[in-house]
């Protein structure tokens, strides 16, 4: 989580359901943020659905809440697929970004990430498998496998223990 935090990402440790519930609700409040893409039904017992407006289509103003594949430990990112991102670039996606996650989704590294999709969704193999991996909006990276395609979001995670 150090590696996550260092790159700008704002991250909040929850113990239980409802502990994710209410550090959401802060998000939203803290934010103003009347609206969110939310496409997993299963997200939607997170939040109370008077505080916020639900769109299940994705729009640039529209902060997304949504969950991962896995966090990388070894550099912070957040590994994402077409079960998330549906078939939508990373660089299309809003600028603000929820993400759910739970403890056993951390892996070492981006082959340890990749592997564990592969095994998950044996006879399925998802695709647009992407990460996140810089959480200052501002931010620009100099790399020429990214030019042209920044994936730089302003990015909560919202962690929950599971182990």
């Amino acid at each position: 989580m150090n590696n996550f935090v260092e790159k700008g990402g704002k991250f909040l440790y929850s113990l239980d359901k409802k502990e994710i519930a209410d550090n959401l609700s802060k998000i939203l409040k803290e934010n103003n943020w009347k609206q969110l893409t939310v496409l997993d039904e299963k997200l939607s017992s997170y939040f109370n659905k008077e505080e916020v407006e639900i769109s299940e289509i994705f729009k640039p103003d529209i902060p997304v809440f949504l969950n991962c594949e896995h966090l990388i430990a070894d550099n912070g990112d957040i590994l994402f697929s077409s079960n998330q991102l549906k078939s939508i670039k990373l660089c299309e996606m809003p600028k603000n970004f929820i993400v759910y996650a739970t403890t056993s989704q951390m892996v070492n590294d981006m082959g340890e990430g990749l592997t564990g999709i592969k095994t998950h969704y044996k006879e399925n193999i998802p695709t647009n498998i992407s990460a996140v991996k810089n959480y200052n909006i501002n931010k620009n990276e100099d790399n020429l496998l990214n030019f042209g395609n920044s994936n730089s979001k302003n990015l909560y995670l919202l962690l929950l223990e599971d182990l």
